[in-house]
């Protein structure tokens, strides 16, 4: 059986572009997610993905009991990824975040709004997201289902499905979903190109030219 949280530890270690080159290498090019997904907290987001999914809807009431239900079930390790429309209005703020972690949750990628940017940093609770406004979901928004696939915007294609269990990687360079059935490969393979990097960098440093590294580590 995996354990979730030291393959979690072991991804915050590489980098999305060693990553993403591995993806390549097994034949996963399009599972890169759209650049407007950017950070609004934290550097890097790392994670096995709980799915919640929503869509636009005027009602009335104070909330969205829906909602509610889904953000409890958020367990250890995972990353809640929003999807569903909703343009202009926030998912996700200061208060569900402390909800989830308390849970144990490490993060949010979220395909539309966030607000409370302050204090989400201040609680050191990454977030990616496409934008913020200060524009609550109530009354505007809900949650229609969740650990379930959903789709998110895509980099090299419209959408990537986004399933329970995949895993989620995010940094300054951007988002990647690597499926369930390829985490621990992948991984390996990303690790050994980390490496390699580290020795690249440490020529480089001694003196070695730019040619001569490429030629005794290769590219990378």
């Amino acid at each position: 059986m995996i354990d979730r949280s030291a393959v979690r530890e072991r991804f915050l270690a590489v980098d999305t572009s060693n990553v993403a080159d591995v993806l390549d290498e097994r034949g996963l090019p399009h599972q890169g997610l759209h650049p407007d997904l950017r950070p609004f907290s934290g550097e890097r987001l790392a994670g096995w993905a709980y799915t919640i999914a929503g869509g636009n809807a005027a009602y009335e009431g104070g909330g969205d009991p829906t909602k509610m239900q889904a953000c409890g079930g958020i367990g250890p390790d995972e990353v809640s990824v929003w999807s569903g429309g909703g343009e202009g209005v926030c998912y996700f703020g200061e208060l569900i975040a402390l909800g989830m972690a308390e849970r144990g949750s490490v993060g949010a990628l979220v395909d539309a709004g966030v607000r409370d940017v302050r204090w989400l940093d201040e609680h050191g609770f990454p977030v990616f997201a496409r934008y913020r406004t200060p524009i609550q979901s109530i009354g505007r928004w809900r949650v229609t289902g969740w650990q379930e696939p959903v789709p998110m915007p895509g980099a090299t294609t419209p959408t990537v499905q986004v399933r329970p269990g995949d895993f989620v990687l995010a940094d300054h360079d951007g988002v990647l979903v690597v499926p369930a059935e390829h985490v621990l490969p992948v991984l390996e393979r990303a690790e050994e190109l980390t490496a390699t990097e580290v020795r690249i960098r440490a020529a480089l440093r001694e003196g070695s030219s730019l040619a001569d590294v490429l030629d005794r580590f290769g590219h990378v």
